[in-house]
């Protein structure tokens, strides 16, 4: 309760004790005044024994039976002590805004009435059940837990040692079960599935704090996700823990890397392409959590189920012959494709049917199209690339798309989407060199308005990743690696990271990802502005993707049928040349136990044969067979 309550109802409890009080003074006023006419109308032997019985019935009356018996007879000493007395604990209760019960145990005061007495347990009582001290004034259970819900475990921890009381609010369950949702932890959870929700967080951080130590020391498993030989790497795209390849034989295959032995492995194509001799080699491909689509260079397009695999779930063919660009929602049942000037978006309803859901005509060939993350069920928005301008289609508004960017004779080179922002790299040319090179302009998807402009490079930028909120990593062919803040437009860090061009990049919010046209795979400590680690790879790097603990990288061939090379015999060396490679890490706790790690990184130093970076990391070895499993 608060002060002025707890004053309030103590007064109106006063109150009507001093009203009952009055009335049993009235009462003994009338049988005094009867009593004292009495004694002077009887004989003197009546009288002493009237006044013998007046004596003992005098002894068994209250004290304030006497005060008014003192005041009929004219003594009126006592009655100034009492009211001095309650004036002085009337002051002292009003100067001192702590406790009654601490302070009245503290500071011993006059013995209070009975009534009194009463009012205080039963406040007591009430305080004792449902109140929690905050030193001043007394907050029930739901108003103090709303207000911790605002410090977090740190904080929390320095409250518990307040009181015990204060320890009891602090460790309440529903506090620790809103600062792992808060932490990103447990998003499936209910409060009900954990008895402690602070062992659940103290675990959870444990475990990110040994993965991210993990990978700044480069500690953990590598995998090389290798198909049949005469195969060439096309394409690569992976999406939480599936990972989807096209090749140049027009086999497309899909690895779930949770579960290695899923039947969906393999994964057919339609009967037009595989009765088609020879069969064309795959373009794009693209992956979300339930489902894998792959684009052939005749056209066609089959899009399959990650559940089941198999048989494709949905085919067309393209009107205008091979496909420039190939997306695919990871959120939604959409798809998007391009041909030539024409964008098609292809959407699955609630019964399974596939439609069409809007088909436009640019003016220019597209040169890249995706999709925007993190939409509403039902409204896809799409943004396509042509030449010097950017062009938003939304199938519920008009036919003809939305001019988002459109400047002439600066062509856009790259472009990226999170779900309130859109940046492209834009390449400048003639006299806008001179005001400060090429930029990136972020546009915010709710007004369509430019947002912020960054970026100074006489180098076209390759690569753009918006990793968080206020953050944004880019590449450039002037082999640099930036990232930004949006919120102040300004550059955090500039690392030059490649010999040659930067071709892709991802971040977060303490690491930076990038691949180069050397084949290098590069990370980064973005706040120490230092590199961590690399790997190397013949073939240039055109897929980055990392996930909590897991990282997946793909080096393609730019020559998909290199001469003087016969990749289609037993030569695993000349097959190694020209193949690709799929490399997937794992950082994990797991991953660093001893029956994880490959054989050849549990030796040591002092062998004759073989070499490692790191004895607790399986790296990829050419001349020893068996160093790593094959999937």
């Amino acid at each position: 309760m608060a002060d002025d309550e707890l004053l309030a109802f103590r007064k109106s409890w006063k109150r009507e004790l001093t009203d009952k009080n009055e009335d049993k003074t009235q009462t003994v006023r009338i049988e005094t005044a009867i009593c004292s006419k009495s004694k002077s109308t009887s004989t003197l032997n009546q009288g002493g024994e009237g006044d013998a019985k007046c004596v003992a019935e005098s002894n068994d009356e209250p004290k304030y039976v006497s005060i008014a018996s003192g005041l009929l007879d004219g003594r009126t000493s006592p009655l100034l002590e009492r009211i001095q007395e309650e004036r002085t604990r009337r002051k002292r209760q009003y100067h001192r805004t702590t406790d009654t019960y601490r302070v009245s145990s503290q500071h011993p005061q006059k013995k209070a009435s009975k009534g009194e007495k009463l009012v205080d347990l039963l406040i007591q009582d009430l305080n004792e059940l449902n109140d929690i001290p905050f030193f001043d004034i007394e907050l029930p259970y739901e108003l103090a837990l709303k207000i911790f819900q605002y410090l977090d475990f740190a904080e929390l921890g320095r409250c518990a040692q307040v009181s015990k009381a204060w320890a009891q609010l602090a460790e309440d369950g529903v506090l620790w079960y809103r600062l792992c949702l808060k932490a990103g932890y447990q998003l499936d959870a209910s409060v009900c599935d954990s008895p402690c929700w602070k062992s659940t967080l103290r675990d959870c951080l444990s475990s990110h704090n040994t993965v991210r130590s993990n990978w700044k020391s480069r500690v953990g498993s590598i995998v090389q996700l290798q198909y049949e030989l005469g195969k060439v790497l096309c394409d690569v795209s992976s999406c939480d823990n599936f990972v989807l390849a096209g090749y140049t034989s027009g086999d497309v295959r899909l690895w779930d890397t949770l579960h290695w032995d899923a039947s969906a492995s393999y994964l057919k194509a339609n009967s037009l392409s595989a009765n088609t001799e020879p069969r064309p080699q795959v373009t794009h491909v693209q992956v979300s959590s339930t489902l894998a689509a792959a684009a052939y260079q005749d056209g066609c397009v089959d899009v399959w189920s990650t559940q089941t695999g198999g048989q494709p779930i949905h085919h067309y063919q393209s009107a205008g012959g091979g496909l420039q660009a190939l997306t695919l929602s990871t959120d939604s049942s959409t798809l998007a494709s391009a041909s030539g000037r024409r964008v098609r978006l292809d959407h699955c309803d609630d019964h399974g049917y596939w439609r069409s859901g809007c088909s436009s005509q640019l003016p220019q060939p597209v040169d890249s199209l995706l999709l925007v993350p993190d939409r509403p069920p039902g409204r896809p928005l799409a943004a396509a690339v042509a030449g010097d301008s950017v062009y938003l289609l939304d199938p519920r508004e008009a036919v003809e798309p939305h001019v988002l960017h459109s400047v002439y004779g600066h062509p856009v080179t790259c472009l990226a989407a999170s779900s309130s922002q859109l940046a492209l790299g834009v390449k400048s040319s003639g006299w806008a060199m001179h005001d400060g090179g090429n930029k990136i302009q972020v546009y915010s998807l709710e007004t369509r308005q430019s947002v912020v402009r960054v970026g100074t490079s006489e180098g076209d930028f390759t690569c753009i990743h918006l990793s968080h909120p206020h953050l944004l990593a880019c590449g450039n062919k002037d082999r640099r690696v930036r990232l930004f803040d949006l919120r102040s437009g300004s550059s955090v860090v500039s690392l030059y990271a490649h010999h040659l061009g930067v071709t892709a990049v991802q971040a977060d919010d303490w690491k930076i990802v990038s691949g180069g046209d050397e084949g290098l795979v590069c990370v980064w400590d973005s706040r120490a502005g230092a590199k961590l680690w690399e790997m190397h790879n013949r073939h240039p790097v055109r897929h980055v993707r990392f996930q909590g603990s897991m990282l997946v990288t793909a080096n393609i061939p730019d020559e998909k049928t290199p001469r003087g090379a016969c990749i289609t015999d037993d030569d695993l060396t000349a097959h190694r040349r020209h193949r690709g490679v799929i490399s997937r890490y794992d950082f994990s706790e797991d991953a660093t136990a001893q029956d994880h790690i490959l054989p050849i990184c549990r030796s040591n130093y002092a062998e004759s044969h073989g070499y490692n970076y790191n004895i607790g990391l399986a790296v990829p070895y050419d001349t020893l067979r068996g160093a790593y499993p094959a999937y």
